[in-house]
């Protein structure tokens, strides 16, 4: 439990008024980017291969799992330096990981939809037409040709961190670029990476059958995306087919959608067809892990870090609530194991904060790491809770039952399980990631 009273913190808050939201309307197959079945097949194999790996042991899969609500099931995850998939991940003997990777690996569930603009927890990497192809890139990281969509260029971005994918230095020459901020041009890591791709015969064949003959890094981006797109696309939920006119939702669900958008105020920020207004708000979430080397190297200050505002300090990206519940832990680090503890801090944001248990969290085994020095940090967690923009909510168990019945009315059960699938192989003949047994 945390050592901080809740008199220390209870006057952090300032109310805001907040406004119901309407009901979106369905989604349609316009919402969607669309792709021709070859490249999504493309996709599907370097979603499983660890060939965008530096060291060719690790693919976005590892962190991504189809079966594991298309994340790892982990608080913070071991990328780099692990083996196997969700709880049973452990740190390898042979190469330890440097650190735990900061933030909880997102869903991916409807990232095709076009009006996915904003990637990332803190925003880094969004549509912006002021930015190079209309798309705003970490600095040092600028687009070298246009993509598709915001998720086309987040995808090739994590082959870049040491931590998730790329290694460290001296381990392989992606990494050993990446050192040196060696990115972009002929000598660059994405360079590296889509040479190391387009010599496996397989991948080389096939992007030339759709007209690719000089490999780009952008244009491996843009086979992921179709395929995350593809795959990932959740709109067969009970509450789609409500929308529809059907009558296939639940009286404690439709109950719970009352007060979802009335009297509990979630459609402020879960707005629109997806539950996301896409924007960024500070709600107080406990902070563990390494954090993102803000003014403390445990801090974690958002979407602040990106647009360099002071207001902007805290705030993450609001998740889409489509198949929320397999998406657990939830939040930018994965506070919170348990959806119903993540939707009942929403209700007492600094309560929350203050009584934080650190049994909430699921951290996997082997990284020798301090998690928890945010949380000692008393001036830290001042700082969370003074940054708070969510008003209380007074809600009784009833009702969070019934807006519990709701959230899970977003979930479609065909998501993820009815597309490509997982390959038996992939054209690298890497060795795939598989759930290891307890030891």
């Amino acid at each position: 439990m945390s050592r901080f009273p809740l008199s220390v913190l209870a006057g952090a808050l300032m109310s805001t008024a907040a406004l119901a939201g309407p009901l979106p309307d369905p989604v349609t197959d316009a919402d969607f980017h669309q792709f021709p079945p070859e490249l999504i097949g493309l996709g599907r194999d370097l979603f499983f291969d660890p060939i965008l790996a530096g060291n060719k042991n690790i693919a976005c899969a590892t962190c991504h799992h189809p079966t594991l609500g298309t994340s790892d099931g982990m608080s913070l995850s071991i990328g780099e330096g692990g083996e196997g998939l969700g709880d049973l991940r452990r740190a390898t003997t042979r190469n330890a990981p440097k650190a735990r990777i900061p933030r909880n690996a997102p869903a991916l569930f409807n990232l095709g939809a076009k009006e996915f603009a904003v990637m990332f927890h803190d925003g880094r990497t969004a549509r912006d037409r002021h930015a190079m192809y209309g798309i705003r890139m970490p600095e040092g990281r600028t687009l070298e040709r246009p993509v598709v969509s915001p998720l086309a260029a987040q995808n090739i971005l994590p082959i870049l961190s040491p931590d998730e994918m790329s290694g460290h230095p001296g381990e392989n020459e992606i990494a050993d670029a990446v050192a040196d901020e060696r990115i972009a041009g002929p000598d660059g890591a994405w360079a590296l990476l889509a040479t190391r791709v387009e010599a496996i015969p397989a991948y080389r064949d096939r992007f030339a059958d759709l007209g690719v003959t000089d490999l780009h890094i952008t244009d491996i981006g843009t086979a992921l995306s179709a395929f995350i797109g593809s795959e990932f696309r959740a709109t067969d939920s009970p509450f789609d087919r409500y929308l529809a006119g059907e009558d296939a939702m639940s009286p404690q669900a439709l109950e719970g959608m009352d007060l979802f958008y009335g009297k509990a105020r979630c459609s402020t920020c879960h707005s629109g067809p997806f539950q996301t207004d896409h924007n960024f708000y500070a709600i107080g979430l406990p902070q563990l892990g390494p954090g993102k080397n803000a003014h403390a190297a445990y801090a974690d200050t958002g979407h602040g870090m990106v647009s360099g505002v002071a207001d902007d300090m805290y705030r993450f990206r609001t998740p889409s609530l489509r198949n929320v519940t397999q998406t657990a832990p939830y939040g930018h680090n994965g506070a919170y194991s348990d959806l119903e503890a993540m939707v009942r801090h929403h209700l007492r944001p600094v309560e929350s904060l203050a009584a934080y248990s650190r049994d909430n969290a699921r951290l996997p085994e082997g990284v020798a790491a301090d998690d928890w020095q945010a949380m000692e940090d008393f001036d830290e967690v001042m700082a969370i809770a003074e940054a708070i923009e969510i008003p209380d909510v007074d809600l009784d168990d009833a009702e969070i039952a019934r807006i519990m019945a709701f959230l899970g009315s977003l979930t479609d059960p065909s998501a993820g399980k009815t597309g490509l699938g997982v390959p038996a192989s992939v054209p690298s003949g890497l060795t795939m990631d598989r759930v290891l047994s307890p030891s």
